[in-house]
């Protein structure tokens, strides 16, 4: 398992600030048909009972936003990846298909509110992870995005550089069909303990329902 630590920029901050790792050995495919089910029906959910100018008000997105300025960064232009997923099914649009393990975390993400860090624990460079902020030029290479000003975002750092914000992570580090460990942080800027267990616990569930013989293991620091 990794090491995983707050820096002392980042608790100045954000001292509310917890997280919880989940690490599973995986089996990634495709496509899973159950778990687009659960997708299909959290949709509908979310846009008989949500509106774009609601989502600010969910507890999780909130307390990212309000972390993205305290650190320095404009919530407005660069969203947590919480929010954007939910922005996108209420905007009408459907979630992109990547793979089971991808689209796993996004539903997690979308149930919780939570902007949760995907990686292929794999291609991690050694066993510690600080989580940080991001520095005026740092180069980060966010999924599909090119390269991204991750200046003044929280971001987690292994020994080779950043790896992942709640706006994006790595393409050094992003999981793929050939991905057998998974790491994924999920970031609890709101500091309620309980709300970031059940959302450890519903990342095991769905990992051992579609992707993990145990569910894997939990961690949590902050």
């Amino acid at each position: 398992m990794f090491n995983l630590t707050v820096s002392e920029e980042l608790k100045s901050r954000c001292p509310e600030y917890r997280g919880a790792a989940v690490y599973a050995e995986v089996t990634n495919t495709p496509f899973c048909e159950g778990l687009w089910l659960e997708i299909n029906a959290f949709t509908q959910e979310l846009r008989a009972a949500d509106s774009t100018d609601s989502i600010k008000l969910q507890p999780a997105i909130a307390a990212t936003r309000e972390a993205y300025k305290r650190c320095g960064k404009d919530p407005s232009r660069y969203r947590p990846s919480a929010e954007a997923l939910r922005r996108r099914l209420l905007r009408g649009l459907e979630l992109y298909r990547i793979d089971t393990l991808v689209d796993l975390i996004n539903l997690v993400s979308l149930r919780t509110g939570y902007s949760i860090g995907g990686f292929d624990a794999d291609k991690i460079q050694g066993t510690d992870l600080c989580l940080g902020i991001g520095r005026a030029d740092e180069p980060f290479e966010g999924i599909g995005r090119g390269m991204l000003n991750i200046e003044g975002l929280p971001v987690y750092r292994d020994a080779a550089g950043g790896i992942g914000t709640p706006t994006s992570d790595h393409e050094r580090t992003k999981m793929d069909l050939g991905t057998r460990h998974i790491l994924a942080i999920i970031n609890g800027y709101d500091g309620d303990a309980a709300r970031l267990q059940q959302a450890a616990e519903m990342t095991q569930e769905l990992l051992r329902k579609y992707v993990s013989s145990d569910g894997g293991t939990v961690h949590l620091f902050g």
